[in-house]
């Protein structure tokens, strides 16, 4: 059973730790960035192959026209001839119609390659509005990447201080100032008594030395008197 709460504990913190590494916005955006630099790619080697087909429909059609162009002219050349009598009238006019249905038959494929043209050059007109859009959009999340980046360092270490703030008076910070100041305050207290105590005994002493000086002096005095009186000095 223990061992089953542990892996359920170890499943749980995993889980939290991935949700939280998805919901971090940095992270979220530099992924979106990356899909979106997938897409432009994508974009690119569309628009890329769109052009490529607009360019070969131009290119058929120009070649489609111009062959068009020679059997006209071949048509034309055969009835010349013809006339001239250097060719049999009707076999002219059968060679003659032949290159007119090859005329026709290329002109058909010259329009045909003109409305392909047409229609993929309005593709690719839209996929490189898309393209530039995509590249304004990548251009936008990467600046706001460097903004998301700089309020995440400061909202982090606002996060931490305010933290350290909050967790004072439950982790006793305060109250083991408010013991330290009380500590010393008492100290200093102490340190003022003795002092008081010991300007006291001074004071006492000094009153003592007083006293007995006085008497000292007195008895002197007196004695210096006696000592004069007897060696005959007057005053």
């Amino acid at each position: 059973m223990n061992l089953l709460n542990r892996l359920f504990k170890i499943g749980q913190s995993e889980a939290h730790a991935a949700v939280n590494h998805l919901e971090d916005p940095i992270n979220m955006t530099e992924q979106g960035l990356r899909d979106l630099r997938r897409d432009l790619d994508k974009s690119l080697h569309g628009l890329a192959e769109v052009k490529a087909l607009a360019i070969r429909a131009r290119n058929e059609g120009e070649s489609f026209r111009t062959r068009a162009s020679d059997y006209e002219s071949k048509a034309v050349l055969l009835l010349q001839r013809a006339h001239k009598g250097e060719l049999d009238s009707a076999e002219a006019d059968r060679l003659a119609g032949e290159a007119l249905l090859k005329k026709a038959e290329n002109e058909a494929q010259a329009a045909r390659a003109a409305t392909d043209q047409e229609k993929f050059e309005h593709s690719a007109a839209q996929m490189d509005q898309n393209v530039s859009s995509l590249k304004s959009t990548i251009s936008q999340w990467e600046n706001e990447l460097k903004t998301l980046k700089a309020r995440v360092t400061v909202s982090t270490s606002t996060l931490a201080i305010n933290k350290q703030l909050a967790q004072l008076d439950s982790s006793g910070t305060v109250a083991l100032l408010e013991r330290m100041k009380e500590k010393i305050a008492v100290q200093e207290a102490l340190a003022e008594s003795y002092g008081e105590i010991a300007q006291a005994g001074k004071s006492l002493d000094a009153e003592i030395d007083q006293a007995l000086g006085a008497s000292g002096a007195g008895k002197a005095s007196r004695d210096l008197q006696a000592l004069k009186a007897k060696l005959g000095y007057r005053e």
